[in-house]
């Protein structure tokens, strides 16, 4: 066992080791290690600090989990106002403001120029070095209190490398590129709507009641501005940023120092076509007088500075003609239309082809194969078709039609009146294997541990896992044949996965990643059906029959069990070993209908009314004599009276006998 000293000299290695990676990541998107390394350090000091609480610091990697949720943000009322700034949307406008600017100083001034970050404005407070106050900027004058939030975000320092006694700073938050497109696909999974962008991505995390939610998102904040500091003295902006770096912020490697506004027109010109270089969103330059003396002299008008402007970049779009439209299935199974481009320079990248999202778009925008269409690259990255030149059509030009089956798979495709995404709903289908077997592993569904991005991808493109069944299929060999895979690790995977086969039904449900059903739905049908057979034979209406499963729900399981692949992947499951029962005490069964208010109207085909009544009341169930709000199920049967017309007025489930008995154990 390391002494202390020893454990102090590498828990403070490995911290400065993590933050480097960190950077690495987040603002740079150029690891240097791959993800298991990056966990095993982490594990390392975890185990460090289990050992040496002493050691434990509020800055620590490991302390970046978020606290307890709140109520509610309290308010915060900023010091001075946080004026937002004047734009420009072409050299004379910037010419214009350099003139303002001379009159007003009587000099030629210098400039810094800073690349625009399109996120959410923070304002970070420190006193005596730590971290004591975050808030958003709001209307300027208030903000909200997120410092448990920014607590979370990895990129910001807790402790300052110099212990100011006051030191209020401004930045922005941000999420990059990469980290937006693998949220929207971890949501689109899990049947959230997607982000619009980054900078709703950023500002949502940042705003979440339970800090842990935006501890698990990639985020980074780059600081910008002093707007208080104690215990050293500023005299221009390129020394605020140097400052801010040598404290421990992440700043703007990208900034430039600019002697005049020839030079900033210049900058601004090189980075309008490099913009999209970066690895997170940017919206246009802000130019900046260096000097802040000069700044407090020029002051601010009542709704923005004087001493700064933002240059913001200049959308660009050209015409070109869609030769035709494809359909590509994404890698959580949504079908997005895509339009063939004749190819055709767009912000100096060669662009061939254009998202067109989805059937709905198509239709709003009228889009045909033959047309002639503007296009534009929507973020700087991606290209989209902005709207239809219908005045260029000759009468050639095609409908484009969903289709009903996927292109990769052949499985059922299906599209919900109340969602503009078509889905495969192929279990087995290669184009969204990966992330099939991700979710199938992942904590809460089968738990396998030690089968993480890396090694999912491998089983995939080796061939070796065709659909998250064969993973039950792996032998020692297989393992070993892949990369980074040894003897330990390989057998820790088959350990793994040989406990997952005992997880039980609702784990189980929730792994086949059945749309729209999580774990809370996947508890309740396992409790209801009691198997996975019991559920594959499950008409629409017994399952609109229980609470909390809705139409939705009910549809998607229905389109689930009809497909082929799906019953191959159960058949190969079973042959496994995996568990497809759920397992209840007497004292659950004797209570499965409990919390449940049941009334009967009409008479039943083949037990009694008592009977029923004794039925339900054996298993936890309540009879009433009339139907309320508060009624869960009217049991019908032949000839019902009043009760019938008062449920359907109040929406209360109607069940017949049949389903009834299918709600009980043994009957």
């Amino acid at each position: 066992m390391p002494s202390l000293n020893e454990a102090r000299e590498r828990v403070e290695n490995l911290r400065r080791e993590i933050r480097k990676h960190d950077y690495r990541y987040y603002v740079l998107d150029s690891p240097l290690i791959t993800d298991q390394e990056y966990d095993s350090l982490m594990r390392e000091l975890e185990n460090f600090e289990k050992l040496y609480p002493e050691l434990i610091t509020p800055d620590s990697p490991t302390q970046r989990i978020g606290g307890a949720p709140l109520d509610q943000f309290r308010s915060v009322k900023h010091a001075a106002p946080l004026f937002s700034l004047a734009n420009a949307f072409e050299d004379g406008e910037l010419r214009d403001f350099d003139r303002r600017v001379q009159q007003l100083v009587g000099a030629a001034v210098d400039y810094v120029v800073e690349p625009k970050i399109d996120g959410l404005t923070v304002v970070l407070t420190y006193e005596n070095g730590d971290f004591v106050l975050g808030a958003t900027r709001g209307d300027g004058i208030t903000g909200e209190d997120i410092t448990e939030n920014l607590r979370a975000v990895r990129l910001l320092p807790m402790k300052l490398s110099i212990a100011l006694p006051r030191l209020v700073v401004r930045g922005e938050a941000f999420m990059p590129k990469k980290a937006f497109a693998r949220l929207n696909e971890r949501r689109d999974l899990r049947g959230e709507p997607p982000f619009a962008n980054p900078r709703n991505a950023a500002a949502g995390s940042l705003r979440q009641l339970d800090p842990k939610v935006t501890a698990a998102r990639t985020l980074g904040v780059f600081a910008y501005q002093v707007l208080e500091c104690e215990g050293q003295e500023i005299a221009t902006q390129r020394e605020a940023l140097a400052l801010l770096k040598e404290l421990g912020f992440s700043v703007q490697e990208k900034s430039k120092h600019c002697q005049d506004i020839d030079e900033v027109i210049a900058h601004c010109s090189q980075w309008t076509k490099e913009r999209h270089t970066l690895n997170y969103e940017i919206d246009g330059l802000v130019t900046k007088v260096n000097p802040l003396r000069l700044q407090s002299v020029l002051g601010s008008t009542a709704k923005s500075p004087r001493w700064a402007i933002a240059f913001k970049f200049p959308a660009e779009q050209v015409v070109t003609q869609v030769k035709e439209i494809i359909v590509q299935v994404g890698r959580t199974g949504v079908l997005t239309p895509t339009a063939i481009l004749n190819p055709v320079q767009v912000g100096g990248v060669t662009v061939s082809r254009a998202t067109l999202h989805n059937e709905e778009m198509i239709r709003q925008k009228d889009v045909r194969t033959g047309d002639y269409v503007v296009i534009q690259r929507a973020g700087d990255v991606i290209p989209e078709v902005v709207r239809v030149l219908p005045e260029q059509r000759n009468g050639k030009e095609e409908v484009f039609q969903m289709p009903g089956y996927c292109p990769v798979c052949g499985g059922k495709v299906l599209h919900l009146e109340d969602e503009v995404a078509a889905r495969c709903t192929g279990i087995a289908c290669p184009a969204q294997l990966k992330e099939l077997v991700l979710h199938f592993v992942s904590r809460d569904a089968m738990d396998v541990e030690g089968i993480g991005s890396a090694l999912a991808k491998q089983l995939v493109d080796s061939g070796l896992v065709k659909d998250s069944a064969d993973l039950f299929a792996l032998q020692k060999d297989d393992l070993l044949s892949l990369e980074r895979m040894g003897e330990k690790s390989s057998d820790n995977v088959l350990k793994a996965l040989d406990r997952s086969k005992e997880r039980g039904l609702a784990p189980l449900l929730f792994a086949l990643g059945i749309r729209h059903v999580g774990t809370r739905a996947a508890e309740i049908l396992a409790e209801k059906f009691g198997s996975l057979d019991a559920l594959a034979q499950a008409s629409p209406e017994e399952l609109t029959a229980i609470q909390e499963i809705g139409p939705k729900i009910a549809q998607s399981i229905e389109t689930f069990f009809q497909q082929d692949q799906t019953q191959q992947l159960i058949g190969k499951l079973k042959e496994a070993g995996v568990k497809m029962l759920q397992e209840r005490t007497q004292e659950e069964e004797e209570d499965i209908l409990g919390g449940n208010v049941f009334v009967l109207t009409g008479t039943l085909p083949s037990i009694t009314r008592k009977e029923a009544e004794d039925l339900i009341k054996k298993y936890g169930g309540k009879i009433s004599s009339s139907v309320s709000k508060k009624t869960s199920y009217l049991v019908a049967g032949e000839e019902p009276g009043q009760k019938y017309e008062k449920a359907l007025e109040l929406g209360v489930p109607i069940i017949d006998e049949d389903t009834l008995l299918k709600m009980v154990p043994g009957t």
